[in-house]
């Protein structure tokens, strides 16, 4: 790993051991560097200001988090894996949504659940051709503000549900909808009732 990088990783694990106790906005950059054991010029190197941290904290575990979930039929992995990130880091993501930053929150999730909600409706419109795909882009949009909302929504403690409990809806919730696209189209292919079911 490059020094860079190696500091920047560095820099984002003492953010998120700060947010655990106090919202961004409390957070010095002065603090973050003396946690780390750095100089506050190491800091300017790397980053313009907290946010441009917290930014690229939430990306790179962004990276990380799905990284193995490029595969389409692998959707509900890569969802639960976000769902349990949330779970195991609720103090600093729900600082990171209160906070001032929360734009770049907001966008970690609409992004990474966009990849993945995009890639499961792809496959459906691939294999069921009487489907247009500005509609398919149209229905991959809203359900990614939906699940994100949800999700965020569960994350803030308005829904009581497990982490199995919050996937299991998602999925019906998904395969509900297709099931009507499948009725509305007449969509009665093999490949496709294998796709959708």
């Amino acid at each position: 790993m490059k020094k860079s990088e190696k500091t920047k990783r560095q820099l984002a694990s003492v953010l998120k051991d700060l947010m655990v106790l106090k919202p961004l906005e409390k957070i010095s950059i002065q603090e973050v560097m003396e946690k780390a054991q750095l100089n506050r010029q190491t800091f300017y190197y790397h980053f313009e200001d907290i946010y441009d941290l917290l930014k690229w904290t939430l990306e790179r575990e962004a990276i990380e988090l799905l990284d193995d979930y490029k595969d389409e039929s692998l959707w509900q992995e890569g969802f639960r894996d976000i769902v349990l990130y949330l779970e195991k880091n609720r103090a600093f993501a729900l600082n990171a949504i209160n906070s001032m930053g929360h734009e770049h929150f907001n966008r970690f999730f609409h992004q990474e659940i966009y990849s993945i909600i995009e890639d499961f409706v792809k496959q459906i419109a691939e294999m069921c051709q009487e489907v247009e795909k500005k509609y398919m882009s149209f229905v991959t949009h809203f359900f990614t503000v939906s699940i994100t909302a949800v999700t965020i929504s569960w994350l803030q403690g308005e829904l009581d549900f497990s982490v199995e409990e919050l996937i299991q809806m998602v999925d019906r919730f998904l395969s509900d909808h297709l099931e009507g696209t499948k009725t509305l189209y007449g969509i009665n292919n093999t490949n496709c009732l294998k796709a959708i079911d």
